[in-house]
């Protein structure tokens, strides 16, 4: 799947620029016909995103395509409130869209997000469904989105363990999602970027068979593009059930004096 926005090219942003080591890698797994994900690689804009169309309802593609290309034409912004509003904004054209599409067609039609926003030393993350962020920092991973799911809403209440949630029968069923309600329904985190912080964003097609603690270990001491094909890799070989989708943007700091950020640093 190629990449949605250049990598390398372009004038670089005056503002925000960083430097930044970016991966991404998409598969359709080996049980679905079709890849419903759709992700976004825009370090021009500072943009990152993985949209998971929803399965077994029709044209998740189209959802999750319109979600990604609402993203990718947003511009360079002048401040990091000014990219956040840019983002809900796109989120919320592509939501009019996807409605207007399952209308059309008289079913319902939706998406999943999770977009990470880069405006150094700022990041913020936005997401709708099931597809996560994560961040791995001093050693440690952490979860930073909170999956909308029933089985999520049930171990938040404590109705279930974990242990049994890991059986549970409707645990891939999504409570929120882009395009099913009028407005969308988007959930925020935000803070402040420390070189070395590595985010991956992800749909469920990894998380179903990749445990978080393997997420940190296949990023440890590999670029970003490394770390993408070896967690779909190992996906794969564990049956990939659904479409697998991974985005990597690691945070390598504020451009070297006297010169602009390369946007797509390796490190």
């Amino acid at each position: 799947m190629p990449w949605t926005a250049p990598q390398d090219g372009g004038e670089a942003p005056r503002h925000a620029a960083a430097r930044l080591d970016l991966g991404a890698a998409s598969h359709v797994g080996h049980v679905r016909s079709l890849n419903e994900d759709r992700f976004l690689v825009a370090p021009e804009s500072g943009l990152f995103a993985v949209a998971d169309g929803m399965g077994g309802h029709a044209a998740g593609d189209v959802a999750s395509s319109a979600v990604v290309q609402a993203l990718a034409t947003i511009a360079p912004a002048g401040s990091a409130g000014d990219l956040l509003a840019r983002a809900k904004a796109g989120i919320a054209t592509a939501n009019a869209e996807i409605q207007s599409v399952a209308q059309a067609r008289g079913t319902v039609v939706g998406t999943t997000v999770a977009a990470l926003l880069v405006f150094a030393p700022h990041f913020a993350c936005l997401w709708s469904g099931d597809s996560r962020i994560y961040r791995v920092r001093d050693g440690r991973i952490a979860q930073l989105s909170h999956d909308h799911t029933e089985i999520q809403s049930l171990l938040d209440r404590g109705v279930l363990t974990p242990e049994e949630a890991s059986a549970w029968p409707g645990r891939n069923a999504v409570t929120r999602a882009i395009g099913v309600q009028a407005r969308p329904e988007i959930e925020l985190d935000h803070g402040l970027l420390e070189p070395g912080d590595l985010f991956v964003l992800c749909s469920d097609g990894l998380t179903q068979h990749v445990a978080d603690w393997e997420i940190f270990d296949l990023c440890a001491g590999v670029c970003a593009q490394a770390a993408c094909d070896a967690l779909v890799s190992l996906t794969l070989t564990r049956g990939a059930r659904d479409n697998v989708t991974v985005v990597a943007v690691r945070y390598l700091g504020d451009p070297t004096p006297g010169g602009a950020a390369r946007e797509g640093d390796r490190a």
